[in-house]
């Protein structure tokens, strides 16, 4: 069973914007140990409104409330249950043993969907914002700007962007007590296209999270941009493998912008490759404190820029704060979400696994997170990016 990990995600006994932070197994003391303007966060009002989500946000418990709520511990969590509602947490989380597997296998960059990215319009219609190349969706031939009406029946305008997304994926759940669709299930999308309306059955795939997108808008000798839009497993090195591919010249602006978190062990790696060791983050567990440390040899003389904002959150704080901290990046944009508690797993008699809080992290200069976020070093609103553009050029960056 994984440890603690760091990622967001929605209660149980909960709706709305309730966001789990779990720590990863590696966390001992010293060891280095969440698209991405179509995705948003996992979940909630605080959050989703006015952004998109796609299938690979960590949306699979948003109507995990709405199945409890048709009967007593009818998906095999009861026991979990019962500790999170006992314990008064609003940070906890109940899993079915499922539930966990299905997460843990999320926490390695997978999951079961059609490839869709979705936003919602003024109006309330579940829109088409992108489409993932080689999935299902792509091979049906839909395309960004689709009014996705309604999913297996269910129509989608009025509802979150995250619900009709768990239509999609299959985390909606069928019947109280019967299997959860998976890859090579079948889901039917009544789609409109200007006066076109039909219906398509597509075929979820295991499909692969693609958390790190790396591009130079400016040309060859601008800036870098690498996005980050969650952290699971392997994208600490990606971020790494993009850096030393960044040109000197123009700097490199890190994308936090709804960051989901994720792998703390990999938020610990992306720090790493702009640090030369140094302590990333402290943290607590039940009383014991604990220290989080960046590996030795990263780059730290490539101007950089990050850009943050209300949808930025756990592992990607954690991040931001720590190279905010440390002298290294000029944060841009608007506070970040706070989240900086920390869960740790247990698993009960009935296979069931209850997640509660143990403690708390910290940046390097003792800051906490939790309730608090972090805040920019230069406020910027939909002028970020410019904005963070103009602060590489005078950190000596730029095309």
């Amino acid at each position: 069973m994984t440890g603690p990990c760091l990622f967001a995600r929605p209660r149980r006994s909960r709706r709305g914007a309730a966001l789990t932070l779990v720590f990863v197994s590696v966390l001992a003391t010293g060891a280095a140990a969440g698209t991405w303007e179509e995705s948003g966060p996992p979940s909630g009002e605080r959050r989703i409104s006015g952004r998109a989500a796609s299938e690979a946000d960590r949306v699979h418990r948003t109507q995990r409330a709405g199945r409890h709520a048709a009967g007593p511990h009818t998906d095999g969590s009861g026991a979990a249950d019962d500790v999170v509602s006992r314990s008064g947490d609003r940070w906890s989380t109940a899993f079915s043993a499922r539930e966990y597997e299905d997460f843990e296998q999320e926490l390695n960059g997978e999951y079961v969907g059609v490839g869709l990215w979705l936003r919602q319009a003024a109006d309330g219609r579940a829109l088409v914002s992108r489409v993932r190349p080689g999935s299902p969706a792509a091979a049906a031939g839909l395309r960004a700007g689709d009014d996705l009406r309604a999913v297996d029946g269910v129509p989608s305008r009025g509802s979150q962007v995250t619900e009709v997304v768990a239509r999609l994926r299959g985390g909606a759940g069928p019947a109280a007590g019967g299997p959860e669709p998976g890859a090579g299930s079948g889901v039917a999308l009544e789609l409109r296209r200007g006066t076109r309306q039909w219906t398509e059955t597509l075929r979820r795939a295991r499909l692969r999270d693609q958390n790190v997108i790396t591009d130079r808008p400016d040309g060859p000798d601008g800036p870098t941009r690498i996005k980050v839009g969650a952290f699971s497993s392997g994208t600490g090195e990606e971020v790494r493998r993009a850096v030393r591919a960044a040109s000197p010249r123009g700097g490199v602006l890190l994308d936090l912008r709804g960051n989901t978190g994720g792998l703390v062990r990999e938020a610990v790696t992306a720090a790493s490759a702009f640090l030369d060791g140094g302590l990333v983050a402290t943290y607590d567990v039940r009383g014991s404190q604990r220290a989080l440390y960046a590996k030795d040899g990263g780059n730290t003389q490539i101007p950089l820029a990050v850009l943050v904002d209300g949808g930025t959150m756990s592992a990607g704080e954690l991040l931001a704060g720590a190279l905010q901290d440390r002298g290294r990046a000029v944060l841009v944009g608007s506070p970040t979400f706070g989240k900086g508690s920390v869960q740790l797993p247990s698993e009960l008699p009935d296979g069931s696994v209850a997640e509660l809080t143990v403690g708390h992290y910290r940046t390097p200069s003792g800051r906490g997170v939790d309730d608090r976020g972090i805040t920019p070093d230069l406020l910027a609103a939909d002028d970020a990016p410019a904005r963070a553009r103009t602060v590489l050029s005078g950190l000596g960056g730029g095309a």
